[in-house]
């Protein structure tokens, strides 16, 4: 284990039998993958689906209501709760198929529903969760109820929920307060109606961006006297977590998930890989063939981007503070540059630092014109959108989440998202990649839930070595994969257990 200091800690970590990694038994438990979407079914949620709405990211709406404020509507669910607050619980339906569509790319999950959901290893958790709300992390709110968890959802970013999910996630009981398009009073607004609620407390956090994490230190401290403890999954929230560390703030252990070798390396990368082009292509139907791009830091989401944009023939720029993650971007093929070198002749620029005003009004008023900007961090932070609501400026809305800024001399710039993360905003996500993600942080949960007391202190850490090799484990079966397994000898000669881990925690991959 590694804390916030990054040293190794003693403490032992005990695997559950419903955790055991059995491949024979695992292999035909893929196989049986969700049916209960037939076929009539299943082509009827593609076929409304296309019509309902442009994207799935889009969202499904009823125009009739679009002008009213979820706030001031009087809506329940069939079971007649109020509970919540959504879009429109009528979209309800259309969700459900949406989610049920999710289920069957997230191999992991549903197994760990039906292996742990026997011993119910979160019975009596009450999970105050704000992430993205998508089929996928419906997927995970119902992994967690079926464990034994209740659990109190508001969104972390005000362009990515699903209105339909929403709505599907409170039909089914789930207390949910989300819905595309939030203005900032209404976000702060959502997350405190599921912190402060009557006759409910939460004792563990689910946070993507330590919003929900800070809300409660700023206005509910003393619930921490209840809390066991925090899941975080952004560079954002870790950074905010470790700072807090730091100063001796951190009242209750915390999970860095972000840096899990199951976030990092298959999120970060293989995620941002797919869906940079996707969401681009949405928003502006552009072409990358040719164009000069740069991307502004090279970890795994910039190495992900930077991959895509290269293999569809765009000329790509690379900026980096870190000379190691700078040299892994030469050695790629990337010609490592200071922003202002090509600021005035690039056609696109992407932010993927998670740091704040990486682009600068100055950067902005240098860009030739229609370069389109956009970011891939999580935080609104990394494009200064704030210096360009200015009398001066001109805003031109083109389509959702699609904006011209105007200058007094006609040059404009297209701005995407508003600056706020562009895949999950203006376009989708894999969702298989997300299954990977919502597993580990399903165990985290778990893990700093039943811990005894001692085993963390109020620090910040990684997952066990152990987990995120069995998180792994769990989707090799999805493309009839076979490990090699370790005779006696070789586990001998290696010093390893034949069931792992196979790495110590200092490995990179």
């Amino acid at each position: 284990m590694e804390n916030g200091d990054g040293n190794e800690g003693t403490s032992a970590f005990h695997v559950p039998e419903w955790m055991q990694i059995q491949f024979a038994d695992q292999k035909q438990e893929f196989n049986k993958r969700p049916t209960k979407i037939g076929r009539r079914s299943l082509s009827r949620s593609i076929s409304q689906s296309s019509t309902d709405s442009y994207s799935s990211a889009a969202s499904y709406t009823d125009s009739s209501d679009d002008e009213t404020s979820p706030r001031d509507k009087q809506q329940k669910n069939s079971k007649g709760s109020s509970d919540f607050c959504v879009k429109n619980i009528k979209q309800a339906e259309f969700g459900r198929r949406e989610i049920e569509i999710a289920e069957q790319e997230m191999p992991a999950l549903m197994a760990l529903r039906k292996r742990a959901q026997g011993e119910k290893p979160l019975a009596g958790a009450k999970i105050v969760g704000c992430t993205h709300i998508t089929a996928q992390t419906a997927v995970l709110m119902e992994t967690l109820g079926a464990l034994g968890a209740q659990c109190r959802w508001a969104a972390c970013n005000i362009y990515s929920t699903l209105n339909e999910v929403a709505a599907a996630l409170a039909e089914n009981g789930f207390p949910v307060f989300a819905w595309k398009g939030e203005s900032e009073d209404d976000f702060w607004w959502c997350i405190d109606r599921c912190v402060n609620v009557e006759g409910w407390q939460p004792n563990m956090i689910l946070d993507d961006g330590g919003d929900l994490t800070h809300w409660i230190y700023k206005k509910y401290p003393n619930m921490f006297k209840k809390i066991k403890g925090i899941v975080e999954e952004s560079v954002t929230g870790v950074h905010r977590l470790y700072q807090l560390s730091k100063a001796g703030k951190l009242c209750v252990p915390a999970m860095n998930v972000n840096d899990s070798v199951t976030k990092q390396k298959f999120d970060n990368l293989y995620c941002c890989r797919e869906s940079i082009l996707d969401g681009l292509k949405r928003t502006t139907d552009m072409m990358f063939g040719g164009k000069q791009v740069v991307v502004c830091g090279y970890g795994e989401v910039g190495k992900g981007c930077c991959a895509a944009l290269k293999a569809m023939g765009s000329i790509v720029y690379v900026t980096e503070i870190d000379p190691i993650c700078a040299l892994q971007a030469c050695m790629d093929g990337f010609r490592l540059v200071k922003l202002n070198e090509v600021i005035r002749q690039v056609d696109i620029v992407i932010t993927c630092t998670g740091n704040k005003n990486v682009v600068t009004r100055e950067h902005l008023d240098r860009m030739k014109n229609s370069c389109i900007v956009c970011n891939m961090g999580h935080s609104n932070t990394e494009i200064d959108v704030a210096s360009l609501r200015t009398p001066e400026l001109t805003w031109e809305r083109v389509r959702s989440q699609v904006d011209h800024v105007i200058w007094p001399d006609g040059k404009r710039i297209v701005l995407l998202a508003e600056g706020r993360l562009l895949n999950l905003s203006c376009s989708t996500v894999p969702t298989f990649v997300l299954s990977i993600t919502a597993t580990t942080q399903a165990l985290a949960l778990i893990e700093l839930y039943n811990a005894p007391e001692g085993r963390y202190k109020q620090d910040v850490y990684l997952l066990p070595k152990k987990m995120d090799e069995y998180v792994a484990s769990l989707h090799l079966p999805t493309f009839d994969a076979h490990l090699t397994e370790l005779t006696d000898e070789q586990a001998k000669y290696l010093g390893l257990n034949k069931n792992g881990p196979f790495k110590p925690n200092y490995y990179r991959y």
